[in-house]
């Protein structure tokens, strides 16, 4: 690979064991369709630039994500953003395995695409239209938490809506009373840090 990134390389040697050979054979893809792409760290993992960004990936606890900058834009020929339910997973869904990853001709044509739209300028269209509703509801629950603390609570009230909605979503999703007991008290003491919910896979 030309253009190697370090902080790219601590960011993979950080991984979960699993997610290591994922994220080796995402970038040995990506050099290979683009020789000449930069390798960059942004938001805390790792971004592939080429006249613009490219693509990113991202390792998390239980799996990987890949993402394409301009996948809105892009053909899908082999129908593979398609069949993925979670797009927030990024475009080819939640990567647990090499498995999961397509196969390398495939991924190579979309690498192609995606360089290509950013060779010829491509822009990704103006966001009109009505605004989404950011407002997101606080269970009871937690909000009687975080009013005991302080500080979570004027942490998280600074936060982002997708930091927030990340820590209300690992809370909610809880199968149990027990569980999501122990989720909040955990929330609350990395709030009270000021840390966001993925706070232990962003890059240092």
């Amino acid at each position: 690979m030309k253009e190697i990134n370090n902080q790219v390389d601590a960011y993979i040697s950080k991984a979960a064991p699993f997610a290591q050979p994922i994220l080796n054979h995402l970038r040995t893809l990506i050099h290979q369709a683009c020789p000449d792409v930069q390798e960059t760290v942004k938001w805390g993992f790792p971004h592939f630039e080429y006249n613009g960004i490219v693509c990113s990936m991202a390792a998390f606890k239980q799996h990987c994500a890949f993402t394409f900058w301009k996948a809105s834009l892009m053909s899908d020929k082999h129908k593979i953003f398609s069949q993925v339910k979670e797009q927030a997973m990024g475009q080819l869904g939640k990567l647990t395995d090499m498995a999961d990853i397509p196969n390398d001709e495939v991924l190579i044509q979309y690498i192609d695409e995606a360089v290509k739209l950013n060779k010829e300028e491509n822009k990704l269209p103006a966001r009109t239209g009505k605004r989404v509703n950011k407002n997101l509801k606080i269970p009871a629950y937690f909000q009687q938490a975080l009013n005991r603390d302080k500080r979570a609570l004027k942490n998280f009230s600074t936060f982002n809506y997708s930091n927030k909605k990340e820590y209300l979503e690992w809370i909610t999703e809880a199968r149990s009373e027990e569980t999501r007991n122990r989720r909040i008290g955990q929330a609350i003491a990395w709030l009270a840090e000021g840390k966001v919910r993925n706070w232990k896979y962003l890059q240092k």
